[in-house]
């Protein structure tokens, strides 16, 4: 049997979402496995949608595993809940066709960035949010993101460790708005290189601060070179808030 389930996660207290093997450090998959296998009463290795970095929180990843334990469902929702720690929740679970994948089945990602553009750095919420003392243009900052729309090579936002063998994603949405002194930056693709929203995040800052003008961004596309661009932003302030499959998986909408 496979089962997907939705969850939630503080990711400050993690060093990302994949099992590390040396040293031993907590992660998001090994703590959610671990869960898990005292449910099934064998051992459970679990797939994501997406792999989240060090910091990096979720409020819509889904995963799926598979089983040969019998359990009604509300026993991988409620029984794994009573086991994980207060930072991870599992919020929904369904089971699914043997076709299905969390990571290959998805056809999008939608990642949201929240910057506090205050003088002062917050207290409360402070691993939800990045804080940015600098005034940021929040319409700069939309009108260069558009930019960055469509099918393109994205090697100017890929980190130097992406393992992944094409530099081609396609980017759906890139929305950048402004609500009071918070920026929020929401971005929605097939998928992501490592570390390319936090580098799309860190050219933004360049041109929100006037630093660079808006076509900058274009012009950073087109060099496909990522020494060029600016610095990688911070891992805190990103959440993976929503990943998209085929209707006919059914499966509740992620994210909130």
């Amino acid at each position: 049997m496979r089962v997907a389930l939705g969850i939630e996660y503080d990711g400050s207290g993690y060093s990302g979402w994949q099992t590390q093997l040396a040293p031993p450090l907590a992660t998001v998959q090994q703590t959610l496995e671990q869960a898990l296998t005292r449910i099934a009463d064998h051992p459970i290795n679990v797939a994501c949608a997406g792999r989240t970095d060090a910091g990096v929180h979720a409020s819509g990843q889904v995963v799926h595993f598979d089983t040969t334990a019998e359990r009604p469902l509300k026993a991988w929702i409620h029984g794994s809940n009573s086991l994980l720690p207060a930072s991870l929740v599992v919020r929904w679970a369904q089971a699914v066709a043997d076709d299905f994948h969390a990571r290959f089945s998805a056809t999008g990602r939608r990642y949201r960035y929240v910057i506090a553009n205050t003088p002062v750095r917050p207290a409360l919420q402070a691993h939800f949010l990045t804080h940015h003392a600098r005034p940021l243009d929040a319409a700069l900052m939309h009108e260069a993101g558009q930019f960055l729309l469509g099918e393109q090579d994205f090697s100017s936002f890929r980190a130097a460790g992406c393992q992944s063998r094409s530099p081609m994603r396609h980017v759906a949405a890139l929305v950048v708005s402004r609500h009071g002194d918070r920026v929020h930056i929401d971005i929605e693709a097939n998928a992501f290189l490592l570390h390319m929203v936090r580098n799309i995040v860190g050219t933004l800052f360049e041109i929100g601060e006037g630093r660079k003008p808006v076509g900058w961004a274009g012009e950073l596309l087109a060099l496909r070179d990522r020494t060029r661009a600016a610095p990688t932003a911070p891992a805190a302030g990103l959440t993976l808030v929503a990943v998209r499959y085929p209707e006919r998986y059914g499966l509740p909408v992620s994210g909130r």
